[in-house]
């Protein structure tokens, strides 16, 4: 790991450590084939018009050189102790956005402390008209120095918005706008200025890294006709099962009985496929029906997305938390 300073500006100025993991943002085309990531941190930041005008004194750390989909649990537990470790106001990360959502939740889980800390990236490379990672960072920097941000918890900022990680989606394959939030973003930069308009309950932390427990975890969308087939030859596979349901959290009669049996043997959590809104507890009574599956056993994920809930349930198990304490962690989120 290379670590350089870039001094934008001396006395008094608040200063930020930028992290770049390598995706898109770092990427360039070649000649040969397809984008790679090719630029470092120093890259990164250098290619910032008015970032020497912000007052912002920035420390950048090339830290991984990896596609986003190849970001694994190790090289985010090893990011949260860097993190914790620099002596800064604020933390910036740069990554391949497919795992954004992903990995911004896991740091907010597992970080302590009110320093903002931002997760960033680029839908279009370095080498693309109208690149927007220039933009993109420089937002997320003006973030992570703020006073206003502290507190918010991990935050991912893109396009001039600020969301909340717990809530952060990505819902377009190429759009520079892929990234949306419900219910919105918690604020936005306008005029260089960082506007935070709403603050999130406080996650809660959990520390699993230096855990030896080995844990799977897999989530398994059900879809029409679907008959608990597929449901059962996951379970036999993995030590925790998200079940990504239809509306506010009911599966096809045909897999009550899978999830069940999965139920008595391993945490079994029911969230909803559309992406927002919580799964209900007693609106339906239909087998299949979330009041149906959770006196089954089954625990509510409340209004965490399936990719979220499973990264909660992941460090849970990573733990060893037993059934009730997952619940209750479930519980608490609101």
């Amino acid at each position: 790991m290379s670590t350089k300073g870039i001094e934008i500006m001396a006395d008094h100025a608040r200063r930020v450590a930028v992290f770049s993991l390598g995706g898109t943002i770092a990427m360039t085309a070649q000649t040969d084939g397809g984008a790679t990531p090719t630029l470092t941190a120093d890259d990164l930041v250098a290619a910032i018009p008015g970032l020497a005008d912000t007052d912002i004194t920035v420390e950048v750390r090339s830290f991984r050189q990896l596609p986003g989909a190849s970001l694994s649990f190790g090289d985010l537990f090893d990011l949260a102790v860097a993190i914790e470790e620099v002596t800064v106001d604020g933390v910036v990360v740069t990554q391949g956005t497919d795992t954004i959502e992903e990995t911004s939740y896991l740091l907010d889980l597992v970080t302590t402390g009110d320093m903002p800390i931002v997760v960033t990236g680029a839908m279009r490379n370095a080498s693309m008209a109208g690149a927007d990672g220039p933009a993109n960072v420089l937002a997320a920097i003006r973030v992570a120095a703020s006073t206003d941000a502290r507190g918010t918890g991990c935050t991912v900022v893109f396009g001039e918005e600020i969301h909340a990680a717990r809530w952060v989606r990505k819902t377009h394959a190429t759009s520079p706008l892929a990234f949306t939030s419900y219910p919105g973003p918690i604020g936005y930069i306008a005029e260089d200025r960082v506007r935070v308009m709403a603050r999130p309950t406080k996650s809660p932390t959990i520390d699993p890294r230096g855990s030896a427990t080995p844990s799977r975890t897999a989530v398994v969308t059900v879809g029409l006709g679907d008959d608990g087939t597929i449901l059962q030859a996951v379970g036999e596979q993995v030590d925790g099962l998200v079940v990504a349901a239809f509306g506010a959290g009911h599966v096809p009669m045909a897999c009550v009985d899978a999830l069940t049996d999965l139920a008595k043997r391993m945490p079994v959590i029911l969230a909803t496929r559309t992406g927002s809104g919580p799964v209900l507890r007693q609106t339906y009574g239909f087998p299949g029906s979330e009041s149906d599956l959770l006196a089954r056993g089954l625990i509510s994920a409340s209004t965490l997305d399936p990719v979220k809930a499973r990264i909660l349930l992941q460090l849970l198990l990573m733990t060893d938390a037993d059934r009730d304490q997952i619940a209750q962690s479930f519980s608490a989120i609101s």
